[in-house]
């Protein structure tokens, strides 16, 4: 079998799997919309108000679609890493034609597919709940998919490290949310202490944010081609990473 014929057979594999856990169905799309719900149309935005939440509601798109494309390959990759671990299931891998890379290409190819359908999704309902002047632009397309890579391969580094599933589900929100929250997608840089913002260069969520802010955001006029940039080479190396991670035997 070729190497695409056993990504593909891998990736089939993988899709049922995630379909045959409702529950992870389920959250994958609901959590976002909950979110989009609640801080787009019932909280609102108060553009040149203070606090939170005070942006045009374009602003926050890149937030919503940060939500699927890194709390989702973190946790489904650094749960079923650690999974196949506790299973003994990379000892059964390790007879098979399948390289790790080859089997963490097919699950991040999943993961890309189910995070493009709730990208689409969330896309839809902001626009349609808060009326965000947003323009769809062909560049999304790479920013999602290098994100999902990124946070694919962060994902399976984590589930070698963490000692069990719910570990590794635990260390994925423990990074997650920070980086949810402090990477310029629901939080402005100006409502942060000043020392701070060099920090959030120090985020990779932090250039998925500003090149998915430039590329649908029209009052925003920076590039989105220096972060699309960065983001790709932080996603290789990630990837490089994770797939070097998942062990052989256990």
């Amino acid at each position: 079998m070729s190497r695409v014929g056993r990504i593909r057979s891998e990736a089939r594999a993988a899709w049922h799997a995630f379909l045959r856990r409702r529950t992870a169905v389920f959250f994958t799309f609901f959590f976002p919309v909950i979110l989009i719900v609640i801080f787009g149309a019932l909280v609102r935005t108060d553009p040149g108000g203070g606090g939170l939440f005070t942006e045009p509601a374009g602003y926050y798109v890149p937030g919503y679609l940060a939500v699927v494309v890194l709390f989702t390959p973190l946790s489904r990759l650094g749960s079923t890493v650690a999974r196949n671990r506790e299973g003994n299931r990379f000892e059964k891998l390790a007879t098979t034609p399948l390289t790790r890379a080859e089997w963490l290409a097919a699950h991040t190819a999943v993961n890309g597919a189910i995070i493009g359908l709730a990208s689409l999704l969330i896309l839809g309902l902001v626009i349609v709940l808060t009326g965000a002047d947003v323009t769809p632009s062909p560049l999304l397309v790479p920013f999602v998919a290098f994100g999902v890579l990124l946070f694919c391969g962060v994902g399976a580094l984590l589930g070698r490290l963490a000692d069990s599933q719910d570990g590794a589900v635990t260390a994925s929100n423990a990074i997650g949310l920070p980086l949810l929250f402090l990477s310029e997608t629901f939080v402005t840089p100006d409502l942060l202490p000043g020392w701070f913002g060099p920090l959030m260069n120090l985020s990779p969520l932090t250039y998925f944010a500003r090149g998915a802010r430039a590329a649908t955001y029209p009052a925003n006029e920076a590039s989105p081609y220096p972060s699309l940039t960065v983001l790709v080479v932080l996603a290789v190396v990630a990837f490089a990473l994770g797939a070097y991670a998942i062990p052989r035997t256990d």
